[in-house]
């Protein structure tokens, strides 16, 4: 019996003694609670509205329109050299002098065997119409006329090829000559390189074909140059698409009336397509992708909330939303990475906006080059 009732008082003490830790345990799991549950800081923007561009971008180099090399169509000595590398040079002007003189006595030769055969000619015409020479000989004597009329213009082009003209308006760009030099006919001696249009050949892949279109305007951001970007426009589009590439090609012309971009040169390129005007965006670092889903938190009471949106065109940082939220919304633009649906949160800069950035300012199709270069 004494043993007995030693055996209940020692169950009874570990009993007390088992309640006591499972709630020393449970007072843990409540601070833990606690402190889980405090706020998280975060950053709010409210939605702004601006005009938001579709683009396409690429790289190209930036190549001359027009460019020729001068040949020589003759043999001979290099006499003069009129114009130096980086001259402004015009169709038709001469650019060198070879010496001529042997081409000169030809040419010489051939007039003087034209104007004797002439005269021939003009007393063999009395001789046929007195009737004294046959219409043979005359037909034959026609001939050889024209034969030395078309040698004397042989040797008369000749002559003038020694004179080397520029074969179009532009820049001689390299010149491969030097005074004294004896040249061949088919021998290159300058390069002649028109900078007015210069031109870039994008190749876009076949699914935007339905995108791109003449017309449409181009902004060009050239890492050798400083200031904004340089503003163009498709002039063509190519009809085929390359089926080895699954590409087509656009033809971009560039206009630079201070010739400050040089064929050669290597150019980041946005074709701009499409415009929304005055379209809700939010800046691109509040968009959350989880699961398949797209989503922003806006704080409503001191409460973040998960908000299911469809995204839309997006350019210089920031992302079009065309549903999910409204203007008035706070959304969270910093603290939102890890953050729970319903979790309490404290806004630290509650006072920020968009629109005191100037990120919503809307623009032309030509201003949106900006974004095009983004």
């Amino acid at each position: 019996m004494k043993l007995h009732r030693i055996s209940s008082t020692a169950l009874v003490c570990v009993l007390l003694l088992s309640a006591c830790q499972q709630g020393a345990e449970n007072g843990d799991n409540t601070e833990d609670e606690q402190e889980d549950a405090a706020p998280v800081p975060v950053e709010t923007n409210k939605p702004v509205r601006g005009d938001v561009y579709a683009v396409y971008s690429g790289t190209a180099p930036i190549e001359a329109f027009a460019e020729a090399d001068v040949i020589a169509k003759v043999d001979g000595e290099i006499r003069e050299v009129l114009v130096e590398e980086g001259d402004d040079v015009t169709e038709g002007q001469v650019l060198a002098r070879l010496d001529g003189d042997r081409l000169r006595l030809e040419l010489n030769e051939s007039r003087a065997r034209l104007r004797k055969m002439e005269r021939d000619f003009e007393r063999n015409e009395d001789l046929r119409e007195k009737g004294l020479l046959s219409e043979g000989d005359f037909e034959k004597l026609k001939y050889d006329l024209e034969a030395l009329r078309a040698s004397f213009n042989l040797a008369s082009l000749e002559l003038d090829y020694t004179q080397i003209r520029a074969p179009i308006d532009g820049v001689i760009s390299e010149r491969y000559i030097k005074r004294g030099n004896t040249i061949s006919e088919g021998e290159p001696l300058f390069r002649v390189t028109s900078f007015d249009p210069l031109v870039a050949y994008l190749h876009v892949p076949e699914r935007e074909y339905r995108q791109i279109a003449a017309g449409q305007p181009v902004g060009l951001d050239v890492d050798a140059l400083d200031g904004p970007p340089i503003v163009a426009s498709v002039t063509r589009v190519s009809p085929i698409v390359d089926p080895m590439t699954g590409t087509f090609k656009i033809t971009i012309e560039i206009r630079d009336e201070e010739r400050r971009i040089k064929p050669g040169m290597f150019a980041r390129i946005g074709v701009v397509y499409d415009t929304r005007f005055d379209a809700l965006q939010v800046p691109r670092s509040a968009i959350v992708e989880d699961l398949g889903e797209t989503s922003v938190f806006v704080v409503e009471d001191g409460i973040a909330v998960r908000r299911v949106v469809e995204t839309g065109f997006s350019n210089r940082g920031m992302v079009e939303i065309s549903s999910g939220i409204d203007d008035g919304d706070d959304v969270i633009t910093v603290g939102q990475v890890g953050l729970q649906p319903d979790s309490p949160v404290t806004v630290i800069d509650a006072e920020a906006s968009l629109a005191d950035s100037g990120l919503a300012e809307g623009g032309n199709a030509e201003e949106s080059v900006d974004a095009a270069t983004d």
